[in-house]
């Protein structure tokens, strides 16, 4: 994953040598150069293993949780998944705010040890007489509690880069998460080859099966990262151009430092930002949520079919955002973040535009009546129900279609096959390009002032977001249908392309707002 970092690290350590110049003098030492990048290197690695902590067990939570509580349903398994988005959503704006102040290894090594200890609780969720089910709550909150450090990690590295690195960083950044969450399950399919009884190491009461074995790494690569950010990591913080600058983190002062402008941050451009980025992450949200029950309605699929059809087109869309992130460093040099970030939200557009019912050709109707793998009424925790079901159940006599409790069956034509897929290729493609937009400019608007809260606000939004776009489309979805689902989606992103022409022009850089730098 260091390698990720090399393009965006080919910057000249010399400014401009013209007499009489500010850039006459060196902007950066190689000492300072190579200890700040692989400083960043090292977060990379933590954004990296964050996601990981997230994605390596999402596949096994519901018939784990199953096995040691079994009075949890579909409805306690909605607040599972929903806590550590709920987690992570408390915590950012705290290890933002606690990272603007203090060096940024207290509020990192103290997230991870949070994820650490919640990983091994996780582990031992079996292990109490009742109420197994609050403590697996418990634990997956602590998780994303601990994933806080999203904030900080965003904070640092905008801080220590300048206005060129920037992009280059940031969608490094995003590729490192991205990857995170596509290995994450490959690495709950190979644990899988445990089995559920594994063994049991009786001293200390530690089951060590197919889904405790998952977290136990976690805790582990957990310990390792800890062990990297205290060997390695040191505070930097440089200008939009590239100098060092004066930080209550540095450990050392300097006297080639110098001091940071004073002037606002331009706060209709911040809330702007804040705005754009929780609706690009509540699309996305319920995108991933609608993808399961929308083939399973609409083209017959069973259980075992939707989970390896739609686990294969996700995996593929998360190789298709890792390349999105890295042709993005060198697409934003030619036409700039502003208009990717607009690019990007007409893609969506499209996306949800293709994936309207059309046509006079009608879904199965599936006519019993049963608990199906659709969305149900109440609950969002049954969405992701069906990627939890057993693939050693008989499947023979699974009824499949769209049921007939869904009124809207009855009447609205069919979405086909190859509009979903080119529907999630140009998905695939806008998302990743407003991801990384949507952090770029903001870390520029914010200049170089600590953005430690700032980007703890920004993950909170996002965090929110993932909470909101599945209760929002399993409503929507089950009562009205996808013609409904996706033409609100589609109005939506019609009003943030709306906004983001309102405030186009304030997105830029502080240093550019203010004249110190061309734009």
């Amino acid at each position: 994953m260091a390698s990720l970092g090399v393009d965006s690290e080919q910057e000249p350590l010399l400014g401009d040598r013209t007499p009489g110049s500010r850039e006459w003098d060196i902007i950066e030492t190689e000492e300072h150069y190579k200890s700040r990048w692989r400083s960043i290197r090292i977060l990379y690695l933590t954004m990296f293993l964050s996601s990981v902590g997230f994605s390596i067990v999402i596949m096994s939570i519901w018939p784990y949780l199953q096995k040691i509580d079994q009075t949890a349903d579909a409805s306690f398994l909605g607040w599972v998944i929903a806590s550590y988005s709920l987690g992570q959503m408390v915590a950012s704006p705290i290890f933002g705010l606690w990272s603007n102040y203090r060096p940024r290894k207290e509020p990192l090594i103290v997230s991870i040890f949070i994820s650490v200890a919640a990983n091994c609780l996780y582990a031992y969720v079996h292990v109490p007489a009742s109420h197994n089910k609050y403590y697996m709550l418990a634990a997956r909150g602590l998780v994303g509690f601990g994933a806080g450090n999203v904030a900080v990690i965003r904070s640092y590295i905008a801080g220590a880069t300048s206005l060129q690195e920037r992009t280059s960083s940031m969608a490094n950044t995003s590729a490192c998460q991205a990857l995170g969450f596509i290995l994450g399950p490959v690495f709950q399919t190979c644990f899988a080859l445990i089995g559920e009884k594994g063994v049991t190491w009786d001293v200390i009461k530690l089951q060590i099966n197919m889904y405790t074995a998952p977290v136990l790494l976690g805790a582990f690569l957990g310990i390792l990262n800890i062990i990297l950010i205290l060997t390695i990591l040191r505070e930097h913080r440089v200008d939009d151009s590239g100098r060092q600058c004066k930080n209550i983190n540095f450990e050392e002062a300097s006297t080639d430092e110098v001091q940071v402008p004073q002037e606002n941050i331009d706060q209709v451009a911040v809330v702007a930002t804040n705005i754009l980025f929780f609706v690009i992450l509540f699309i996305f949200a319920l995108f991933e949520t609608i993808v399961t029950p929308l083939t399973m309605d609409m083209y017959a699929w069973t259980r075992e079919q939707a989970v390896l059809y739609d686990g294969i087109i996700l995996a593929a869309l998360g190789v298709e955002a890792v390349i999105i992130f890295m042709g993005i460093k060198l697409l934003s040099k030619k036409i700039g973040e502003r208009a990717l970030l607009l690019g990007g939200l007409i893609i969506i557009w499209v996306g949800f535009f293709v994936l309207l019912p059309w046509g006079n050709q009608f879904p199965k109707i599936q006519w019993e009546d049963l608990h199906n793998n659709s969305i149900p009424n109440t609950t969002f925790g049954e969405i992701i129900i069906t990627l939890w079901k057993s693939p050693r159940e008989d499947h023979s006599e699974e009824p499949t279609g769209c049921p007939v409790e869904q009124a809207w069956c009855l009447y609205t034509p069919m979405i086909h096959l190859a509009q979903f897929l080119i529907s999630a290729v140009l998905i695939g493609i806008g998302y990743p390009s407003c991801n990384v937009m949507s952090y770029t400019l903001y870390s520029k608007i914010l200049g170089p002032n600590p953005q430690g809260v700032y980007m703890g606000w920004l993950t909170a939004s996002g965090s929110a977001a993932r909470i909101l776009g599945p209760v929002f489309i399993s409503q929507v979805y089950t009562a009205w249908g996808p013609r409904w689902a996706f033409s609100l989606v589609c109005g939506m992103v019609v009003l943030t392309v709306t906004l983001l022409g309102v405030v186009y022009r304030r997105l830029i850089a502080f240093s550019v707002r203010h004249g110190r730098i061309q734009e």
